[in-house]
C-alpha cells in the first residue's frame, strides 16, 4: 500500500529519550561516545529551542525545525482506544501448505462477500494471531478479510490492498473494506474491517464487520472508525461482481444458526403457473407464509383460492401484506423530521403498550421520545446493540404494524 510522502528530521545525536538511544545502539553499535556538553552549552541549547532557535554560531541563529520522533502521523484524540489487532503474515491456508502463484482474485459477489462475515460473527469466532478456524483462515483482522473475500490464502494489512482497488468514500458499498497498516509499527493499530452499508443519511456510521478481540463481530461504528479514523483508506475487491449485497441500515439480527440469507433468482411465470408443483412453488409458499400470506397445501398454483404472481406483482413497492401502510423510506424519521408517518407510528407504538416515552401523547414531528419507544419496541423483539438502535427500518416497520 503506498504510503503518503513526508519529510523525516532526525533528532540531534545526543537526544536522551529511550527510543532514540535504543535507534543509535542498533544502527551504530560500535559508534566512538562523544564528549559531552558543558552544563553552560547544554543549558544555552535548551533555552535556544525553547525560544524556537537553534544556534549555529556567534551570534546566529536559524529557525528551528521540529524533530520528528517514531510515528510521523499526526496523533488523533479519540474516545476509544486504537484495537489490539497484532497479526500474522501472510500464509497459505491452513493444512494445506500450498500458496496461490501470485496475487490471485477469484470472482465473488458482495452478497458472498457479506454471508460469509456473517458466519464468522454468528459462529462468534474468538479473536487469535496463531490460531486458524475450520476453513483455514486465521483468526485475526485480515484473516478475516482474506476469508470474506474468499482469497484462498492468509493475508495481513501489509498486503490486501495487492487485491483491491483504491476507492473514495461515496463509492464504498457492502463488501469493501478500510484499511488501515501502520508501517512504522504493524502491530500497534494496524487494523481491516469490512463496509456493510451505511446506518443512516448523512453517512456518518455504517455497519462494520471485523475481527477483534474478544471475538468477530458486527458493530455500527462512526466513519471510518472509532480510533484513528484519518489513517483508514476504502478498497474494494478486484474480483468483485456487480451483484450488491443488501445494505445493513436495519442492523436486522442474525438468521438462527448463522446461516447466510440465500439469494434466490425469479425463474419467471411459466415456473409458477398452473400445473404439476415444483421447488419454485413451494419455495414460494415458503416466502408467503413468512410475510402472513398462504398457498394452498400443495406445491402447485391454480384455482381461485391461489395466490399468483400477477397477484403479488400488483403490490405497490415497499407496502406490506393485509392492508398494512407502506413503509415510508428512512428520511421519514430522520431528526427533526415531520409529517404523518411519524404520528402514525406513534399511534401504533401507543396501541402495542411501547408509548410510555410520550408526555402527551404522539406528534407529526420525530424526536427523542419517538426513538425512545421505537427502541422499547425493538428490544421486546430480542435485538440488542446496533439493532436496537431506535430509528424504524422496514422490519420493525413491519412486525410494528403486524396484526398477528
Amino acid at each position: 500500500m503506498k504510503t503518503p510522502a513526508f519529510e523525516e528530521i532526525d533528532p540531534t545525536s545526543d537526544c536522551d529519550c529511550p527510543g532514540c538511544a535504543r535507534e543509535r545502539r542498533a544502527v551504530h553499535p560500535s559508534r566512538p561516545s562523544e564528549p559531552a556538553l558543558r552544563p553552560a552549552a547544554r543549558r544555552a541549547l535548551v533555552l535556544a529551542a525553547a525560544a524556537g532557535a537553534v544556534l549555529v554560531g556567534p551570534g546566529q541563529a536559524v529557525p528551528a525545525v521540529a524533530a520528528t520522533h517514531g510515528n510521523p502521523w499526526p496523533i488523533i484524540p479519540t474516545s476509544e482506544e486504537p484495537p489490539a489487532t497484532p497479526q500474522g503474515r501472510t500464509s497459505p491456508l491452513h493444512g494445506s501448505g500450498v500458496m496461490p502463484n501470485g496475487v490471485m482474485t477469484p470472482a465473488t459477489t458482495r452478497a458472498q462477500i457479506i454471508n460469509r462475515a456473517k458466519k464468522w460473527v454468528a459462529a462468534k469466532v474468538p479473536y487469535s494471531m496463531d490460531d486458524y478456524w475450520s476453513d483455514g483462515y486465521r483468526q485475526d483482522c485480515s484473516g478475516f478479510v482474506s476469508m470474506a473475500w474468499n482469497l484462498g490464502s492468509n493475508e495481513w494489512t501489509g498486503s490486501l490492498d495487492q487485491f483491491g482497488v483504491r476507492i473514495s468514500k461515496e463509492e464504498l458499498q457492502p463488501g469493501d473494506i478500510l484499511l488501515f497498516h501502520n508501517v512504522d509499527n504493524p502491530e500497534k493499530g494496524s487494523h481491516v474491517v469490512i463496509f456493510g452499508g451505511w446506518t443512516d443519511y448523512t453517512h456518518r456510521r455504517y455497519t462494520a464487520y471485523e475481527e477483534t478481540p474478544p471475538r468477530a463481530r458486527r458493530k455500527t461504528t462512526p466513519y471510518a472508525y472509532s480510533s484513528n479514523s484519518s489513517r483508514y483508506v476504502p478498497y474494494r475487491y478486484k474480483g468483485v461482481s456487480d451483484g450488491k449485497a443488501a445494505t445493513e441500515g436495519e442492523n436486522a439480527p442474525l438468521p438462527a444458526g448463522g446461516a447466510p440469507v440465500p439469494t434466490v433468482g425469479i425463474p419467471g411465470l411459466a415456473s409458477v403457473g398452473k400445473g404439476p408443483g415444483n421447488t419454485y412453488v413451494a419455495e414460494l409458499g415458503g416466502l408467503l407464509a413468512a410475510r402472513g400470506r398462504s398457498l394452498p397445501p400443495r406445491a402447485s398454483l391454480g384455482g381461485p383460492s391461489a395466490a399468483s404472481p400477477g397477484a403479488l406483482s400488483r403490490t405497490p413497492a415497499g407496502a406490506s401484506p393485509s392492508g398494512m401502510p407502506a413503509y415510508p423510506g428512512r428520511g421519514a424519521f430522520r431528526p427533526g423530521a415531520t409529517g404523518p408517518h411519524v404520528a402514525q407510528l406513534g399511534r401504533q407504538l401507543t396501541e402495542k403498550g411501547f408509548g410510555r416515552h410520550y408526555a402527551a401523547g404522539p406528534g407529526p414531528r420525530w424526536g427523542e421520545a419517538d426513538r425512545r419507544n421505537v427502541e422499547a419496541f425493538q428490544r421486546a423483539q430480542g435485538w440488542r446493540g446496533s439493532a436496537a438502535d431506535g430509528y424504524p427500518g422496514p422490519e420493525t416497520w413491519r412486525r410494528l404494524f403486524s396484526t398477528r
